[in-house]
């Protein structure tokens, strides 16, 4: 042998590299293992707590307006991470599909598996059945046929052999493993048809105003893929009146106790119209179609005469909660009609106006004891409603155009709130701006789930299979009779279980060695 081949032996063989399909097949067998799947459920119940925790645009999106308001930078950061649209994000999305793809990887085999298992036979008896760990004789005249008949009472599946007699029982315990991850796949499916056949919509109604279920009358609308306009349940309410109780005294003072909303329901064009008093958890269904009460709060009633005389805006004014304890609102009024200016009101609305020692007001009460409405600012100018760039109903303009409007009367101008019926005049003739009233509005979430039904049936069989497969012990039990002597051995097939068989197992000779015994 050469030096060359000397050394070309002596060095170590390089792995062969197992290419694109070795990769694409260790990647499969990752992702459909039973301890990926563990984890990705892991994940996709760890992926919904934010969605639990934080405000979300398709429920709450005045929270999360409120949100904004509070904390600026946070709420972006939370922004950039899908965090207010949680189940609608593309990171939850592709928890979901990973999911779904590692359960249909997990069932097929395993269903395969327990199909064979089914069709087999229990194994034939030890000959040494002392040497299992449950042993004991059996006291009488027991023959083969005998101990098969007893087992099968105790529904054993036997299998007879030559002076021996196998049986084993626990095979739900596998169909209840199976069955549960089934349903979580029916879960996820269920989920799917939801997401591709449902929509959700959110709408804020003040007291007076009526709603029809169509896609403009939403504040906020969020279809399905398979969602068309036509695919909405025609129906129609008004809301007629809106009430709400409160702690009056007490350590829980003014802590909500109900509120219903009192609606006229007409479900379908020329049907009858009929009450419902919508409550929390009690919602509307019509067709298939819920609309839930998700919240509540107070639309203050203003008229704005301009500086012409002519009245330039007349209605209420939904307000935005700044304060939940006590309901105290922050009001933006907008009159872009006005003449020679626009004219445009920050205000606040106070439930239960009190003065402070300071001087200043604020709400003592949520409920509408003593309503008044702090004047913070009155501009006018041009309030960039016209320049064809979307503006949020709570905020009067932009920053850019705000500054270059004219303050007209600031907050420290106006030191006591108005009540209803009050007026404030605006210098230099531009105009009045009067509290005419008080009215309630309601935030409402309307949603049709197709898959709502399934996922439950989905649900409620997760929940049966996952006790059967948790409850049952697959257990074997092999008799041995010869030179007139009978014998019976057991084990278990579950880990952990080897102690309550014990029992059983004791049951099961008793059973054996007495025939007028009745099988349980």
């Amino acid at each position: 042998m050469t030096v060359d081949e000397l050394q070309k032996a002596q060095e170590s063989p390089r792995p062969i590299p197992i290419g694109l399909v070795g990769w694409l097949r260790w990647g499969w067998r990752t992702l459909t293992a039973m301890k990926t799947a563990l984890i990705l459920l892991f994940l996709f119940a760890l992926a919904a707590i934010p969605g639990s925790l934080l405000p979300q645009r398709s429920v709450v999106p005045d929270q999360v307006a409120t949100f904004y308001q509070n904390n600026p930078t946070l709420a972006q950061w939370y922004d950039r991470f899908q965090l207010f649209d949680v189940f609608t994000s593309v990171w939850f999305a592709a928890i979901y599909l990973l999911l779904f793809t590692s359960l249909v990887g997990c069932i097929v085999p395993r269903t395969a598996t327990y199909l064979r298992e089914l069709r087999r036979r229990p194994p034939a008896a030890p000959r040494q059945l002392s040497r299992l760990p449950h042993y004991a004789e059996i006291s009488g005249n027991l023959t083969v046929d005998e101990a098969a008949k007893r087992l099968r009472k105790l529904r054993f599946r036997v299998e007879v052999g030559d002076g021996w007699v196998s049986g084993e029982k626990g095979y739900l315990r596998e169909t209840g493993n199976l069955l549960f991850h089934i349903a979580l796949l029916g879960l996820i499916v269920a989920v799917g048809i939801g997401s591709l056949y449902g929509y959700r919509g959110n709408v804020l109604v003040a007291e007076g105003d009526g709603f029809a279920n169509t896609v403009a009358a939403y504040d906020r609308f969020m279809p399905g893929r398979q969602v068309s306009a036509e695919s909405l349940e025609p129906f129609s309410f008004t809301l007629t009146d809106f009430k709400a109780s409160y702690q009056v005294a007490g350590e829980k003072k003014g802590q909500e106790l109900d509120y219903s909303a009192y609606l006229k329901v007409t479900d379908k064009p020329g049907a009858p119209e009929h009450d419902y008093d919508l409550k929390v958890n009690e919602p509307l269904e019509v067709g298939g179609t819920q609309t839930y009460l998700i919240g509540h709060g107070y639309a203050p009633e203003f008229k704005v005469t301009d500086g012409k005389g002519q009245v330039a805006f007349e209605g209420p004014v939904p307000c935005l909660i700044e304060i939940k304890a006590t309901l105290t609102s922050g009001c933006v009024v907008k009159a872009p009609d006005a003449q020679p200016q626009q004219l445009g009101f920050l205000l606040r609305f106070l439930p239960t106006a009190v003065p402070l020692t300071d001087g200043t007001y604020a709400s003592a009460f949520p409920g509408e004891l003593q309503p008044g409405v702090q004047v913070l600012g009155a501009f006018s100018g041009d309030l960039g409603v016209r320049s064809g760039k979307p503006q949020s109903v709570y905020e009067l303009a932009p920053p850019d155009v705000l500054r270059k409007m004219k303050p007209l009367v600031m907050g420290k101008d106006v030191p006591k709130p108005l009540s209803v019926g009050d007026k404030l005049p605006l210098p230099g003739g531009a105009g009045t701006l009067e509290f005419t009233g008080v009215k309630e509005w309601m935030t409402l979430q309307v949603t049709y789930d197709p898959g709502r039904i399934p996922a439950l049936l989905a649900a409620a069989l997760a929940t049966v299979s996952i006790a059967l497969s948790l409850m049952i012990r697959r257990r074997r039990v092999f008799v041995r009779v010869r030179d007139g002597k009978a014998e019976a051995g057991g084990l278990t097939r579950t880990e952990g279980s080897a102690a309550g068989f014990a029992e059983e197992f004791a049951d099961i000779v008793n059973v054996l060695s007495a025939g007028d015994k009745d099988a349980r």
